[in-house]
């Protein structure tokens, strides 16, 4: 496949199409373990620990893998990191339903997330190239792949493994080979920013070296917005789980989770490209904490409507902060794209075991109330954000 020249002014949306292909195909797969740890816990008798565990694991192989691949990314003009990364999430992951113990479980989920860590550095850095003068909107589009992917992902697998039980999950591949295929004829080959030879401690220097204290302030506003997020959609099932919602039930809940952030990435992605980043991010990340609570205490079937609040509120940011990345940084678009998502993603996911562990010891609905609390303290971080337009 030969490179798609891209056009500086102009949307290429058939390249932004293919490549929001890709992140909903490998985020399909990614969605289907949060949802079906009830059916893990009471398959493999786990304690909340060992969810976390699986969960901490899944998020830290992000942490190491994604920052490293995006590295490369920029410096090779390769598809091999997209094609392998999506052919592991499909393959691997619905093997997950026959793991016969913890340890195998944790493993398939680990080489799924491996796979994840793969693909989406290239694939963000790719979208800037082909989005024109509306990067910001198109952003959001190609994260509304993933954030769609996540909304269907738990509602298809709960659906599934309710009719035909675990057992059944590894036919599940069938629906990523016909993605993949398609993705092999279209997808264009990545354009490096030909930095092979300045190795890594120079390409750091040159294109972080004047912009690395924004880019760690949005990195950090990312990670703690991260904690939160994951430690909700870690263990959110499990509590609604016990609070008598039958599995199919939970699966819907968790999706108006991610489906809120659908349209919450793309109206901050459209007002973010007219107004202001900052003022964006500043209003989203004030909302979180009400809308968390909302979430975790509406009686009943208004649960579906807390979940739909919290989930708009908490992944309104994630392409936002991308974007001011990719701005700040342009000559390392997929490093500082694999910073923002990845590393921050996996490094917030990282600490679930230490959250599993205090739900065991002060209980589950305490924790989830406490972390509420948490994106108060990125405020203060985001008002010291530069202005990026």
């Amino acid at each position: 496949m030969a490179q798609v020249k891209s056009d500086t002014t102009r949307v290429n949306y058939n390249i932004i199409f293919v490549l929001t292909l890709v992140h909903f195909t490998g985020d399909f797969y990614s969605s289907f373990f949060t949802p079906l740890l009830p059916a893990f816990v009471d398959k493999l008798d786990l304690t909340l620990a060992q969810v976390g565990l699986i969960t901490g694991l899944v998020r830290f192989i992000s942490f190491i893998v994604q920052p490293v691949t995006g590295y490369f990314a920029d410096r090779h003009e390769t598809r091999s990191f997209i094609l392998l990364g999506v052919f592991l999430l499909f393959f691997c992951v619905p093997f997950s339903g026959i793991a016969p113990n913890f340890w195998i479980l944790i493993i398939i989920l680990s080489v799924g997330s491996f796979g994840s860590s793969m693909f989406h550095p290239s694939t963000t850095g790719m979208v800037s190239l082909y989005a024109g003068n509306r990067t910001g909107l198109c952003l959001s589009i190609f994260n509304t792949g993933g954030t769609l992917a996540f909304a269907i992902g738990p509602v298809f697998i709960t659906w599934y493994v309710s009719e035909f039980g675990l057992g059944k999950m590894p036919y599940t591949m069938i629906i990523g080979a016909i993605a993949f295929i398609f993705c092999i004829k279209y997808l264009p080959v990545p354009v490096s920013e030909k930095l092979a030879t300045s190795g890594f401690i120079g390409s750091i220097k040159e294109t972080l070296g004047k912009v690395y204290k924004p880019i760690f302030l949005i990195w950090l506003t990312m990670v703690l917005r991260a904690v939160t997020g994951q430690t909700f959609m870690t263990f959110m099932p499990i509590y609604l789980t016990d609070q008598g919602h039958p599995l199919i039930s939970v699966g819907f809940i968790v999706s108006f989770f991610i489906l809120a952030g659908t349209f919450s990435g793309l109206l901050a992605g459209y007002l973010a490209d007219r107004t202001d980043f900052k003022k964006i991010f500043f209003i989203s990340h004030a909302l979180m904490t009400p809308a968390l609570l909302l979430y975790l205490y509406l009686p009943g079937n208004f649960v579906y409507l807390g979940s739909f609040f919290a989930g708009f509120a908490v992944l309104a940011s994630l392409p936002l902060g991308v974007v001011m990345a990719q701005r700040l940084a342009p000559k390392s678009r997929s490093m500082v794209s694999s910073l923002m998502m990845g590393f921050a993603y996996g490094l917030g996911g990282a600490i679930s075991p230490f959250i599993g562990k205090l739900a065991d010891i002060y209980g589950l609905e305490n924790t989830l109330f406490y972390s509420a609390f948490l994106p108060l303290t990125t405020l203060v971080l985001i008002a010291k954000f530069p202005k990026v337009e």
